[in-house]
C-alpha cells in the first residue's frame, strides 16, 4: 500500500496492530449496515469488508485517505463517502437503522458522541476507540469526579461497556495518551420521562458549574425564587440519570405556573 502521512491537525492517529483492529471489529454484535467513521488507511475496513461486505459505508473526510482507500480496496462508488460525518445528512447515507464503528479523531471524539445522540434512534450500537479519559468518562456512575455530560446522555439512551484498553505504541504517530475501546447499545428509552429539551437544557446547564450545588447552577432556568427541591442540594456529579429526570419535571412544572 502506498504511504500517506497523518494530519495533525485532524488529530489522526493511525492503528497499526493487525490483531486490536480485529479485536475491534469482533466486538461489533450488530448484523445491519454498518457506518465506518475516519477509515484512514483501512486498518479496520479490511475486517469490516470481510464481515459485512455490501452493509458497509465508510465515510473519510481527508481526501488523500479517499483516494488512498479507493486504490488500495474493493469499494463500490455508493461505499466510500468523502465528507464530514458532522454536517453530513445522515438520512441519505441510511435512511433505517445503522451501527457505527471507528477509531474516533481525539480531537472531535465528543462531537461524534452529540452527533449519535441527534440521530439515536438510527444508530443501534457503536464500537469505538477513543482517549481512555473520555471512555472513563462516559461510562462512570454518579459520584465520580469525570462523570459528566456525556456520561448522562449516552447513558440515557444506550447500555455502555468498557471493553479493553490500548497501548499507545500499537499506533502511528504514538499519541500521549492510551486509548480505549467502548461499545454502546441502544436500550428502550425512546425518550426520557420528561421534556426532552429541557432535560438536555438541566442536564448542560448544571455540569457547566459542577462545582457549585444545583441550587445554584441551575439559577438561571427559574422563574420563581421559592423553587425548592431535595435535589438542589447536591452538585451535577451526584444525580443519576432517573434523579435529572426527576429534578427536569419539577422544573418544568413551576416554570409553567
Amino acid at each position: 500500500m502506498n504511504y500517506v502521512r497523518p494530519k495533525k491537525s485532524l488529530g489522526q492517529h493511525f492503528l497499526i496492530d493487525q490483531n486490536i483492529a480485529r479485536k475491534i471489529v469482533e466486538s461489533l454484535n450488530y448484523s445491519g449496515n454498518i457506518l465506518e467513521i475516519g477509515p484512514g488507511k483501512g486498518m479496520l475496513t479490511k475486517y469490516l469488508l470481510e464481515k459485512y461486505n455490501n452493509n458497509l459505508k465508510i465515510i473519510e473526510i481527508d481526501k488523500k485517505y479517499v483516494d488512498f482507500l479507493k486504490n488500495n480496496f474493493r469499494l463500490k462508488p455508493e461505499q466510500l463517502i468523502y465528507s464530514d460525518f458532522l454536517t453530513i445528512d445522515i438520512k441519505s447515507v441510511f435512511p433505517g437503522d445503522f451501527a457505527i464503528i471507528g477509531n474516533f479523531p481525539y480531537n472531535i471524539g465528543s462531537q461524534i458522541f452529540f452527533r449519535v445522540l441527534q440521530y439515536r434512534n438510527q444508530v443501534n450500537e457503536v464500537v469505538c476507540m477513543i482517549q481512555r479519559e473520555v471512555a472513563h468518562r462516559i461510562v462512570e456512575k454518579p459520584g465520580s469526579r469525570v462523570y459528566g455530560i456525556l456520561s448522562v446522555l449516552l447513558q440515557t439512551f444506550y447500555k455502555i461497556d468498557y471493553l479493553f484498553t490500548v497501548n499507545e505504541k500499537v499506533f502511528s504517530p504514538p499519541p500521549k495518551v492510551k486509548s480505549a475501546v467502548i461499545r454502546l447499545i441502544r436500550n428502550n428509552c425512546k425518550k426520557p420521562d420528561c421534556n426532552e429539551d429541557l432535560f438536555f437544557l438541566v442536564v448542560k446547564t448544571a455540569f457547566n458549574q459542577r462545582r457549585k450545588t444545583l441550587s445554584n447552577s441551575l439559577k438561571s432556568l427559574y422563574l420563581r425564587k421559592d423553587f425548592s427541591h431535595p435535589l438542589l442540594t447536591k452538585r451535577a456529579e451526584q444525580l443519576s440519570v432517573n434523579e435529572f429526570v426527576e429534578l427536569t419535571n419539577a422544573i418544568e412544572e413551576i416554570t409553567e405556573k
